[in-house]
């Protein structure tokens, strides 16, 4: 009897699809006809019958176990008198049919939400009613909209949560203060972003003896103080249940989907300047090497004396006779010290060897109608690294708390690369001829030295890139296994519990642990897709892990457990949210340049695949791909291990960091995808590509060069034929795993991957 197995079914926007499968073996492939019967996300019961032309296991869907409940959103069309609805997330892969009574006030062209009615059939396609209209296209924050429903974000909080908000006061009560030692006399301040409206921390920091019998300040007193919202949200009341089931709060550009209620997170938990607060501080000595000699936690009342942005605070620090520094005079000591105990604790970090890159961040500006007014790098200056160094401090102090206190809690891991990575890693390093490797069990500090090594090289973005994608993803669990990037045994997150579950629950058991007592974890549902991708990637990871046997214990206690499926449930919404917030910047950025197509721009190649370059544009941190097909007529090579792609005939190389120059040929905005087309020195541009939307793509993209011989013929039409367009991440793991499978093959010993 064949096997018969279970899994997710993940769609694809041009009809194919994919079995997850439970047991994290190899994806099996669904053709199109497959797919006619099931949705994206339906769990299915699947028999493997075939091997496809590339190698792939091809099933055959048995049984629709179980479909979800799942909204579907897109655009109202009316053809030839039939109403349908064409999904905006093309996983779907089919159109939705809508009777005319069930179509309610929508009209034509707009986005609406649509509840299934009749599932889809081999030989019919599915049918609808319109649930909800979310309004038309163009309106201003409509792709918030579509992002919130297309990826399950909680958008609305329950009435039982309002009505709890309501009832809280909207200051700090006499009552409240009880038990907690009085701050506001202790000049505190919080250190933001221009535009940010919750403030979690405050700090400060002092000249102190730590140690010696002398008099003489040989270190510094920092106070960290973080919103106690653990007095206000209870656990297992509605708002810890709504709290729970968001996990994170969700940051748009002009927008935030809180994880508590605006009364908390922008009122009564807020470090707002002037106002009494609640908090938890953790007391530190630093000595002047950076190191914590001592530390405390106690609950405070505290009263933060300024609201200062990190501009102001660099400028302050920069110049401490300038115009900022008058106007916050009272204030300049205090950021002295501040900045005394930050470089300390740097050079700590710079001993212990942790992984710092120079990344970019970049901030989309938009204006008052939603549209894009430009796209900027978003700077850090010392006043962002000042923060961010105390903030670690205070963390690393909460996992050493909750470690010597023997009470279980959510630890903030981040793994070494996996065996599988370590070796993409060396190969790739070893092709560049560096001279630098990375042992079997690498230490932060060996990546940091590499880093610094190539820092001044042409190709240095291209080496970090690498260096960072060959890491893990960091997860909450109750597991420590330490925090391999910041090169800390234990780490966990104290400072953020108005925007982040975990660090709700570590203040939580942080209490606990003062009042020698246990807190117990309430019974909160761990649902969602994400959840359960997630879990399957992390059994993977962990089963090439040598180190996971020897760390983790055989057999995990109900309570451990029960911590680990929360960790698991924060982890999987923290990716989540970041998967919705990358899928409105994509919507906004492909908006942005379908008002600029033909126009060139100078960029920079990000990524290289087998089917061509992702590009991002130097000015505006746009990526999009140049198709293998626009780089001329020869012959391209991909080399997995440098990763690049070679011309044959001339040599010509394209690899992470080379500079070119591209026009913007085509946007499809529905699929989040820009493409390119690479304009060589000296080549005449293409005529301007005409703004009308509804212009067909093939006038969008220009007449691709033509072939100039049959193996490049050849690879035009392979790669015309080629489906999924992947990120560079995915482009990155295909190749891992296709060095690993070579090297297995070349040993004699089979090894089965993932697509």
């Amino acid at each position: 009897m064949l096997e018969e197995i279970e899994g997710t079914v993940q769609g694809h926007r041009d009809g194919h699809g994919f079995v997850l499968r439970d047991d994290g073996d190899a994806d099996i492939y669904l053709p199109p006809n497959e797919m006619r019967a099931v949705l994206h996300r339906d769990r299915v019961r699947v028999r493997i019958v075939r091997q496809d032309r590339r190698g792939r296991p091809e099933g055959r869907v048995l049984e629709i176990v179980e479909r979800p409940p799942q909204p579907i959103i897109g655009r109202l069309l009316q053809e030839g008198g039939i109403w349908l609805v064409a999904p905006e997330d093309r996983r779907y892969g089919q159109d939705v049919l809508i009777p005319k009574t069930a179509i309610g006030l929508a009209r034509p062209g707009q986005v609406v939400v649509v509840e299934l009615t009749e599932p889809p059939a081999l030989y019919g396609q599915p049918v609808g009613r319109v649930k909800e209209v979310l309004g038309d296209i163009d309106d201003p924050g409509m792709e918030i909209e579509i992002a919130v429903r297309k990826y399950g974000v909680p958008h609305e909080f329950s009435d039982a949560a309002i009505g709890e908000a309501r009832a809280l006061p909207d200051s700090v009560q006499p009552r409240d203060r009880a038990g907690r030692v009085d701050l506001t006399d202790v000049p505190l301040v919080t250190i933001d972003g221009e535009d940010a409206r919750d403030f979690d921390d405050a700090v400060y920091c002092e000249p102190a003896v730590v140690r010696g019998r002398g008099k003489r300040p040989n270190g510094w007193r920092l106070l960290v103080a973080i919103a106690d919202v653990s007095h206000y949200v209870r656990t297992g009341a509605p708002l810890d249940v709504d709290a729970y089931d968001r996990a994170t709060s969700v940051y748009f550009p002009r927008r935030v989907i809180p994880m508590l209620p605006e009364k908390l997170s922008n009122g009564l938990c807020s470090l707002n300047p002037e106002v009494e607060r609640l908090s938890m501080v953790c007391d530190m000595l630093v000595t002047a090497q950076g190191e914590i000699h001592a530390y405390q936690f106690y609950p405070a009342v505290i009263r933060s004396h300024a609201r200062l942005t990190y501009t102001e605070v660099a400028a302050i620090l920069a110049n401490t006779r300038g115009p900022e520094a008058a106007r916050r005079q009272e204030r300049v000591g205090d950021l002295i010290h501040l900045h005394d105990v930050y470089r300390a604790l740097l050079k700590a970090r710079q001993q212990r060897g942790a992984v710092d890159f120079d990344t970019v961040e970049t901030q989309i500006v938009c204006d008052e109608a939603g549209r894009i007014e430009k796209i900027v790098p978003r700077p850090r200056n010392d006043a962002h690294r000042l923060i961010e160094e105390c903030m670690l401090a205070a963390n690393v102090c909460s996992a050493d708390f909750i470690g010597l206190g023997k009470h279980p809690g959510l630890y903030r891991v981040h793994e070494g690369p996996t065996p599988e990575k370590v070796e993409i890693l060396r190969a790739y390093l070893k092709a560049l001829g560096l001279g630098l490797s990375v042992s079997d069990e690498p230490r932060p500090e060996e990546f940091q030295r590499i880093a610094a090594a190539t820092a001044e090289r042409a190709d240095a973005e291209q080496i970090h890139m690498m260096l960072l994608r060959s890491m893990s993803q960091a997860i909450y669990t109750p597991i420590n296994s330490g925090h391999f990037g910041l090169a800390y045994a234990a780490y966990t997150h104290f400072t953020s519990p108005i925007r982040r579950y975990p660090d709700l629950l570590v203040h939580r058991v942080i209490k606990a642990i003062l009042a020698e007592r246990k807190y117990q974890l309430p019974t909160l549902p761990t649902p969602g897709e994400a959840h359960e991708k997630l879990s399957k990637r992390l059994k993977k990871d962990s089963l090439s892990r040598a180190q996971d046997r020897r760390d983790r214990p055989d057999r995990l206690s109900p309570e451990v457990q029960a911590w680990e499926a929360a960790g698991l449930h924060c982890s999987a919404n923290e990716r989540r949210a970041d998967e919705a917030s990358r899928d409105v910047e994509a919507w906004l950025k492909c908006k942005y340049m379908k008002e600029h197509l033909g126009e060139e721009y100078a960029g920079t190649v990000s990524a290289a695949t087998s089917f061509g370059l992702f590009v991002t544009l130097s000015d505006l941190h746009v990526e999009g791909l140049v198709h293998i097909t626009e780089l001329g007529g020869e012959y391209f090579r991909f080399d997995e291990i440098r990763q690049e792609l070679r011309g044959e005939r001339t040599g010509i190389r394209y690899a992470i960091g080379t500079r070119v120059r591209v026009q913007v040929s085509r946007v499809d905005l529905d699929a989040r995808k820009i493409d390119f087309r690479l304009v060589r020195e000296g080549e005449e541009s293409l005529a301007r590509v005409p703004r009308d939307k509804g212009a067909v793509a093939g006038a969008e993209r220009g007449r691709p060069a033509k072939a100039s011989s049959k193996r490049a013929a050849r690879q035009q039409r392979e790669a015309e034929r080629g489906n999924a367009r992947p990120s560079p991440m995915q482009a990155l793991k295909s190749a891992v795993r296709k060095a690993a499978a070579k090297k297995g093959a070349a040993s004699g010993k089979p090894r089965k991957s993932r697509r």
